[in-house]
């Protein structure tokens, strides 16, 4: 192997970035890694441990992780974070018995120190659905405020609809960099 070759693989390398996707079950995470990916989410079945997805993204590839939410994978949720470059948390808006569980387990892994330069990304899905809580009010109860949250880096974003989503996560990914 060259010298040219190592150096090829070393920069490859430096443009790798590692998505860490979480929510509780049932959130919607594989759907919102699939839809982000343009692929078909008519037959979405729930993730029993990780799936990963690699994708180009303005030259970077976009390593994403979606882990499943069950409470019996959480405990295991430690076990991705080294080199998580990013965190998309993904809530269920319609799940109104357990939004506080689910602003529970976000606030743990906001004080794990493995995650403290992980960019965040809250994605409040299923927000087509009626009956669904409104993203200002989902980031009221979760009191996103109180965390030390530095602008340009480490910005909570809520989306609605898929098109502003994708707006909303080039933001995101674009704080990585």
């Amino acid at each position: 192997m060259g010298l040219l070759t190592v150096i090829r693989k070393m920069r490859a390398k430096e443009r790798e970035i590692r998505i860490l996707i979480l929510g509780l079950d049932n959130a919607g995470k594989t759907t919102v890694t699939k839809k982000f990916l343009g692929e078909d989410t008519s037959k979405v079945e729930p993730t029993f441990g990780f799936n990963i997805e690699t994708v180009e993204f303005q030259n970077f590839n976009l390593n994403l992780w979606d882990v499943g939410g069950q409470r019996s994978l959480r405990s295991y949720w430690k076990n991705y974070f080294e080199q998580t470059e990013a965190l998309v948390w993904v809530v269920d808006s319609t799940d109104r018995e357990r939004l506080q569980m689910c602003a529970e387990e976000l606030g743990k892994l906001l004080q794990e120190e493995r995650l403290l330069g992980a960019t965040l990304l809250v994605f409040a899905n299923k927000q087509d659905i009626r009956s669904a809580v409104k993203c200002e009010d989902i980031a009221k109860n979760f009191e996103l405020g109180r965390y030390q949250v530095a602008p340009l880096e480490n910005l909570p974003v809520l989306g609605n609809n898929w098109r502003k989503f994708t707006r909303s996560d080039d933001m995101a990914l674009r704080r990585c960099f």
